[in-house]
């Protein structure tokens, strides 16, 4: 009879701020906006927003209907987008996500303009998202690491799906 090999149990130790202390010295007076997705029954946005780290974050959560996973992502982003530019209006901000598409796609519009994609500028249609993206940064930050900030966002965007 075969063994079975035991499952290892990999203990993740999230950061005491929301960004690990090597990243977190790189996006000083920032405001720092983690957007993520999920998909169960239904998609779930989650956007959470820390003004100053060591408080408490802010966060959004908002259920629509399910997507393909990188547009779910994407509308994420844009979700977390418009809380920042609704409640930080004129804030420079860094937005993180666990998907790099996400990351990317973003990062080109905000440096070559919304006119090199006209799916994500109709999708830009919230007071303030156009704004803001114009000038923020993005990162994108390991899914399931130890950024505190992006499985705060895991946690309210599967329970929004739920």
């Amino acid at each position: 009879m075969a063994r079975r090999k035991r499952k290892v149990v990999r203990v993740i130790y999230l950061s005491p701020g929301p960004l690990p202390l090597k990243l977190a010295a790189r996006f000083p007076g920032v405001l720092l906006v983690f957007s993520d997705a999920s998909r169960r029954r239904q998609g779930g946005l989650a956007a959470v927003l820390f003004d100053d780290p060591p408080d408490e974050p802010l966060v959004a959560t908002r259920t629509v209907p399910l997507d393909g996973s990188n547009e779910l992502e994407l509308s994420a982003a844009l979700f977390a987008l418009e809380v920042a530019a609704r409640e930080f209006p004129g804030r420079a901000l860094a937005l993180f996500s666990d998907n790099s598409d996400a990351v990317s796609r973003l990062a080109r519009a905000a440096t070559l303009g919304l006119a090199q994609d006209a799916t994500l500028a109709a999708m830009c249609g919230a007071p303030g998202v156009v704004a803001a993206l114009a000038g923020a940064s993005f990162c994108w930050v390991r899914g399931h690491g130890t950024s505190r900030g992006n499985a705060l966002a895991d946690l309210h965007a599967a329970a929004a799906a739920a």
